[in-house]
């Protein structure tokens, strides 16, 4: 496994860079006119430096978390309910992450984040079950704030305080997307030449994790405040509610907001078809791949594969994919993103499969599993840009935020279930640690994954007629 993952490393590298120069090629840079207003590049790089640290912070933290646990003699299914810590928080704290910049400020929601997410990787270096479980709730905290803060805060500055052209929007992303990319290769290899090359442990890149929040923490202090102070005020009054104090306001107007984007987001839900299915693909595809986090790592380690490289392998893997993306939809093959879900959802669907055979307990064959990881990762890849253009088409983007928290509800949910399946039945069962419970979870995320291209099959069906599930007109 040593020399296969250093291989499969190598050659996925190359094949990246084959595909990055092809699709630079054939896809236009999205937002290129920004490219010539200082004023916007420097707010850009603003936010980014801070963003990429909090993404980079992060992806340090994916390689080794379950192999911590095992070092600190924790059995699976102790670690499975660890797990099922982070992801319950994060089902909890999904609300909170919506108002809480209302409440206290965007700026304010970063700090927030780093100072969680520092502590929750400080309480890594304690082998207390509950400190650690202390730490999975922080963590899931994190997670929610990061997925929706630092975006709100530019999103904010950009449209509402700076009033540069929506169209510049995306050009910022696009360049986040593609440096997360390459953070994330990194991530696998720094944490790997930490943990294992210079045998500093797996808790190491957890604790280089601390210093670079702390990096982000002092740009959002220092940068983010400078900016807001040349840009104008941040802009978060709220008009006055009759009767209540300034703090009870902010809590009102806050709360309101949140209830109303919930409540209408519902009801878009349920009044779209179209939105009910797409919402079913996502709950089913990506906790799928939460419950693929927990178990990776299982079932490659006692084959004395490094975690590091295989994370970096993993995630090159998933570049590779959303460059194909890429290609695919370009002027020249035209490829419809509808098209390339079903090929994503196909793609996970048999990786799945594969992994039921190849995790036999009598004859493990980690290669093969090793290669099912790849090509899901390769489906994540197209995937996330595939399900990213057809919510913007089918949900309307005064109720998106609102409608994506509803899709969350039941994706954790989910995968807080299939866990806990796997916690009992490890648990419950006479085989132990590598029994045929991780068999049987792949199996059951297989029979998911088949759900999941059913209610692709069905979207199109509904769908085919619809222009607006296009990326032309006029179709191909």
């Amino acid at each position: 496994m040593l020399v296969t993952a250093y291989l499969a490393f190598v050659v996925l590298l190359f094949l990246c860079a084959a595909l990055e120069l092809a699709a630079r090629k054939l896809t236009p840079q999205a937002g290129s006119a920004s490219v010539v207003n200082p004023a916007f590049r420097r707010f850009q790089t603003v936010f980014l430096q801070a963003y990429l640290l909090a993404l980079w912070s992060d992806w340090l933290q994916g390689p080794y978390l379950y192999k911590l646990y095992r070092h600190y003699s924790f059995l699976e299914s102790q670690i499975a309910i660890l797990y099922v810590c982070g992801l319950a928080s994060c089902v909890l704290f999904a609300p909170v992450s919506g108002w809480l910049p209302l409440l206290l400020g965007r700026r304010r929601t970063c700090l927030l984040f780093c100072l969680s997410y520092s502590a929750c990787c400080l309480t890594k270096l304690s082998r207390d079950y509950f400190v650690l479980i202390v730490g999975r709730v922080l963590g899931g905290l994190s997670t929610s704030l990061l997925s929706t803060t630092f975006e709100s805060w530019y999103l904010h500055r950009h449209v509402d305080v700076r009033d540069f052209p929506k169209e510049w929007i995306p050009g910022t992303f696009a360049k986040a997307a593609t440096w997360n990319h390459g953070l994330a290769v990194g991530a696998g290899l720094v944490a790997n030449m930490l943990a294992e090359w210079l045998r500093l442990g797996p808790v190491a890149p957890f604790l280089l994790a601390v210093p670079c929040l702390a990096c982000c923490a002092w740009l959002v202090l220092t940068q983010w405040a400078r900016e807001e102070a040349d840009g104008g005020a941040e802009g978060d009054e709220r008009p006055p509610i009759p009767g209540a104090s300034a703090p009870a306001q902010s809590r009102l107007s806050a709360k309101a907001r949140f209830y109303r984007s919930c409540h209408d987001g519902l009801r878009c839900l349920l009044s779209d078809r179209r939105v009910l299915l797409l919402g079913g693909v996502q709950a089913l595809f990506e906790s799928v791949l939460y419950i693929f986090v927990f178990l990776w790592t299982p079932v490659l380690d006692p084959h004395r594969a490094p975690l590091g490289i295989v994370f970096s392998c993993l995630m090159a893997a998933s570049m590779a994919g959303s460059l194909l993306y890429r290609l695919a939809t370009s002027t020249r093959y035209r490829l419809q993103p509808g098209h390339l879900l079903c090929l994503a959802v196909l793609l996970a669907f048999f990786s799945f499969f594969m992994l039921t055979f190849s995790t036999l307990p009598a004859q493990p064959r980690p290669h093969d599993s090793f290669l099912a990881f790849l090509l899901l990762e390769l489906a994540c890849g197209l995937y996330f840009p595939a399900v990213s253009f057809l919510q913007s088409r089918v949900v309307p983007e005064e109720k998106r935020a609102g409608v994506l928290a509803w899709f969350r509800l039941p994706l954790h949910l989910l995968a807080c279930l299939g866990l806990l399946a796997l916690h009992g039945e490890v648990s419950g069962s006479g085989e132990g640690e590598g029994g045929s419970g991780t068999r049987h979870m792949f199996a059951g995320c297989a029979a998911m994954m088949f759900a999941a291209l059913m209610s692709v099959v069905s979207l199109f069906t509904l769908s085919r007629h619809d222009s607006d599930l296009r990326l032309e007109a006029d179709g191909f």
